[in-house]
């Protein structure tokens, strides 16, 4: 196959392995690790409901996860750069780890042994469901014959219309991250209130409470309807997923719900992807993370 360039993505975007293979991008994975026990690597080593499946079982101990590294971008990106063909590599926000920096490095190392080789790396800014989003709008660019740079520019043009509105089963794993101060501020320690939470542009921000599941799901669709409405631009222009965690009934369920609302507030659209949401996030949320990625799309499709 004559490849314009290819695709990589650090083990966040959370895309199926059958989807990546079909797509042909490359996925580096993330490492996570239960207590002292060494770290695997995520999907190649430890399935992700294996992962959950540990996390429901064992409440009381916290998985951690870890990047990859520059040896292990470096092993990725070689067999490409050697055949010639560009690389772009899409990376989870910075302000969540330094998997980024690990893909910056490994270019160096690349274009020592061949400086001609076409490397861009990418802060996605975003994470999980909705970073596998941006990275199959790429492979859409690609596949539909947009060439290497004005794939990276339309990449970066798209970056900052990208939000996740997203719920938990509870505070326990987000406090435990420490990643979480505006948002466990927020809730306190009150019974059953969970945080709604925006990512955008790198970070979480606390868009509100809820008390039990029912209505802070129903918060994460608000956000999203709200989202729409202020960008003004149709639905068709704008790639939507859910994302769901240990429970993938539930998942589904939310899906068609907010399937079913969509078409109700005039809202055309046909089908909604659903993604699980892999380790690298999961060990920040806990078992039950649920809600939406949004981005606009790379092409937009006038019907």
């Amino acid at each position: 196959m004559d490849e314009k360039f290819h695709l990589f993505s650090d083990g966040s975007c959370d895309l199926p392995p059958e989807l990546t293979r079909e797509k042909n991008i490359t996925v580096v994975p993330f490492y996570v690790s239960f207590g002292d026990e060494p770290y695997q690597k995520e999907i190649k080593e430890i399935g992700i409901r294996e992962f959950y499946q540990r996390m429901v079982d064992e409440p009381g101990i916290y998985p951690k996860s870890s990047m990859p590294s520059a040896q292990d971008y470096m092993e990725a990106f070689l067999p490409v750069a050697k055949q010639g063909i560009p690389i772009i590599c899409i990376c989870i926000t910075t302000k969540f780890s330094g998997s980024m920096q690990s893909a910056v490095n490994a270019r160096s190392i690349v274009q020592e042994q061949y400086p001609e080789a076409e490397i861009t790396v990418i802060d996605a800014m975003v994470n999980t469901v909705l970073q596998g989003l941006y990275v199959l709008e790429a492979a859409k660019l690609r596949d539909a014959g947009v060439g290497y740079q004005d794939t990276v520019a339309r990449l970066e043009e798209i970056k900052s219309t990208g939000r996740i509105f997203f719920t938990v089963g509870n505070m326990e794993y987000l406090k435990h991250g420490g990643r979480i101060g505006k948002v466990a501020a927020l809730a306190g320690g009150v019974l059953d209130i969970r945080p709604v939470i925006t990512l955008k542009e790198g970070e979480i921000f606390p868009s509100g409470v809820g008390r039990g599941r029912k209505r802070t799901t129903e918060k994460s669709l608000e956000l999203l309807l709200e989202y729409l409405r202020e960008t003004g631009l149709g639905i068709d222009c704008f790639s939507i997923a859910v994302g769901y965690g240990y429970d993938c009934e539930e998942g589904l369920a939310f899906r068609d719900h907010a399937l079913a609302v969509l078409r109700q507030k005039g809202y055309a659209i046909e089908d909604m992807a659903a993604y699980q949401i892999g380790a690298t996030i999961g060990v920040h949320t806990g078992p039950y993370p649920l809600g939406f990625g949004v981005i606009e799309k790379g092409i937009h499709s006038h019907s």
